[in-house]
């Protein structure tokens, strides 16, 4: 039977095509079409590019900027492609990110009969049931949402954030269009150096994201909840009873953006009030809670009188889990140590580069120069922001990609240090990030830490102890039925022998542990039942020997651990 849906489904992706590469020739970028044959590959009438012609003078502007203009006339879906882009520095270059960041998102607006239509499907009960007055102005119209004051029937003021009619469709259809074009340029480009493929589905996901309100609010809320006992920091309340997926109902922050302040017109107490407040707050969100608000810029940021701090627009938020966070406190480490090779084996960890790259004479010859810059540094005077910018920029140079979640701390850490700077250039930013930073060491590093590994290693070996006779029963049993057999993939072989070689060590320490201990628990209980003095001395030296071997395990567990 023929798919009726599919078919216009590929009409319209059809359509969207020659949208594309009409904005692309009228924007000077026909030779690339031309080059790359695009429009053949697309499956486009042959003649579809002798109608069209670039705008007169196009080709006198920078190519980021002609680029910036074809994503804003490709509406909603391109503009936060190239606003997402824009912190991505890892996989577009530094002129380019640069340009996309001036992207507007000030869309054209959704008629105010649209909007109230659209609240009405949202709500069960009658809008006048909910609310006393919606303005019919909005006060923005982003790409995704369109925002609106509006004062509930107890007279709070809030600020309504509707997402845009059809906006879910447009994009699903748009995703479609830029995964085939992503499939085309990975398979034309091969120098990209990261899969566009990945990157198109990791923006998709990114979407997804942004156009759930409901889960906007619920990080707006846990965001909220991390400062409520912080006089200095505020993010705004949510009012779950007016919020669904398409809407979010907020509390009306009446500040001033940050945006429109002039700092010279500010007392010395505000601005270093705004600036310590403001990076206590990202600081905190990135190395304490580990789950941040990754977009923290001077729009995003409205300031009171006093100098307090209020966070707007929590739709991008970023989470790092413990173990990266853990990476993070090796990197400080290794830097301020100038551990080369461990730098090299964190930044391995942290990309899962390959270690072919890592051990290239030229990478290991820039992580030096980076390491250089800090030496003689410690914790105490150690600029975090410019560790993390100059670690980023290290691994854009040689194409590795970063996790995207890692890539927006990086960004918000920086952002926020370059608001600080802007708005007190007096402020003492380094001193104020040190305490922050020693935390995340101490909890890689620490007393506490060290204890929770030996406890979690010598459990593990428990465990291993317990349920080695188990297997090697199992193993026996292969062999006798001549059921054994063992597959090996050629590859990274040295680094395979090295593990078994390790892995059979400890097994046969094991086996000889166990051994001592089950010989020595015999020897004391004899003893005492003989009252022999001898034979409960020997059992208890056996136990001490096999102490030992427990202990001499753990060592060689955390060297093999720290190679890797």
């Amino acid at each position: 039977m023929v798919n009726v849906a599919h078919i216009g489904q590929t009409i319209q992706n059809i359509k969207r095509y020659q949208e594309i590469l009409s904005v692309l020739i009228r924007h000077g970028f026909e030779d690339f079409i031309t080059q790359t044959q695009l429009d053949k590959r697309l499956g486009l009438d042959s003649g579809f590019m002798g109608v069209l012609a670039p705008i007169e003078g196009i080709n006198k502007l920078p190519r980021p900027v002609r680029i910036r203009r074809v994503l804003e006339e490709l509406g909603p879906t391109f503009i936060k492609l190239g606003q997402v882009m824009s912190v991505r520095a890892d996989l577009i270059p530094e002129d380019w990110a640069f340009e996309l960041k001036k992207l507007q998102d000030d869309c054209p607006r959704v008629p105010f009969p649209e909007i109230q239509q659209r609240l009405r499907e949202e709500f069960k009960e009658p809008l006048s049931e909910l609310f006393k007055d919606i303005e019919e102005e909005p006060l923005a119209a982003a790409s995704m949402a369109q925002v609106h004051r509006a004062t509930l029937l107890d007279g709070t003021q809030v600020v309504l954030k509707v997402l845009r009619p059809g906006i879910r469709e447009i994009i699903r259809s748009d995703m479609e269009v830029l995964l085939s074009l992503a499939d085309f340029v990975e398979r034309h480009f091969e120098e990209l150096g990261y899969s566009a493929t990945e990157v198109v589905k990791e923006f998709s996901r990114e979407l997804k994201r942004e156009v759930d309100l409901g889960l906007e609010g619920r990080s707006t809320d846990r965001l909220r909840n991390s400062f409520l006992n912080d006089e200095r920091i505020h993010f705004p309340q949510v009012y779950w009873e007016t919020s669904t997926k398409n809407v979010l109902t907020l509390e009306l922050i009446n500040g001033t953006p940050l945006s429109r302040v002039d700092p010279k017109k500010l007392s010395e107490e505000v601005r270093l009030r705004v600036a310590e407040a403001g990076t206590d707050a990202v600081l905190k969100q990135c190395l304490e809670i580990n789950f941040f608000h990754a977009d923290p810029h001077p729009g995003n940021l409205f300031i009171s009188d006093d100098g307090k701090v209020y966070f707007i627009d929590c739709g991008m938020t970023g989470h790092i889990d413990n173990r990266t966070a853990e990476q993070l406190a090796d990197l400080i480490v290794a830097i301020t140590t100038s551990d080369l090779d461990k730098v090299l084996a964190v930044m391995g960890a942290i990309t899962q580069a390959d270690p072919k790259l890592l051990a290239q004479r030229q990478l290991r010859g820039e992580a030096w120069d980076l390491i250089s810059r800090f030496q003689d540094t410690t914790l105490d005077n150690l600029d975090f922001g410019r560790v993390l910018q100059d670690f980023f920029d290290l691994l854009r140079r040689n194409k590795i990609r970063l996790p995207s979640d890692l890539v927006f701390l990086i960004k918000a850490v920086t952002t926020i240090e370059g608001v600080g700077e802007w708005i007190a250039p007096e402020f003492d930013l380094v001193g104020h990030t040190r305490p922050y930073v020693e935390r995340l060491v101490a909890r890689r590093y620490g007393l506490r830490a060290l204890r929770n590994r030996v406890e979690r290693t010598v459990l593990k070996y428990a465990e291993l102890a317990e349920e080695l006779p188990h297997e090697i029963q199992n193993l026996l049993s292969q062999l006798r039925g001549n059921h054994f057999s063992v597959s090996l993939e050629h590859k990274k072989l040295e680094r395979l022998t090295d593990t078994i070689e390790h892995a059979s060590g400890n097994i046969s320490l094991a086996l000889i542990i166990a051994g001592i201990t089950t010989a020595s628990a015999i020897l004391i209980l004899a003893g005492e039942r003989s009252e022999s003095n001898v034979l409960f001395g020997i059992g208890i030296a056996g136990i001490a020997l096999a102490i030992l071997g427990i202990v001499h395990l753990i060592i060689r567990f955390i060297r093999f651990s720290s190679r890797e």
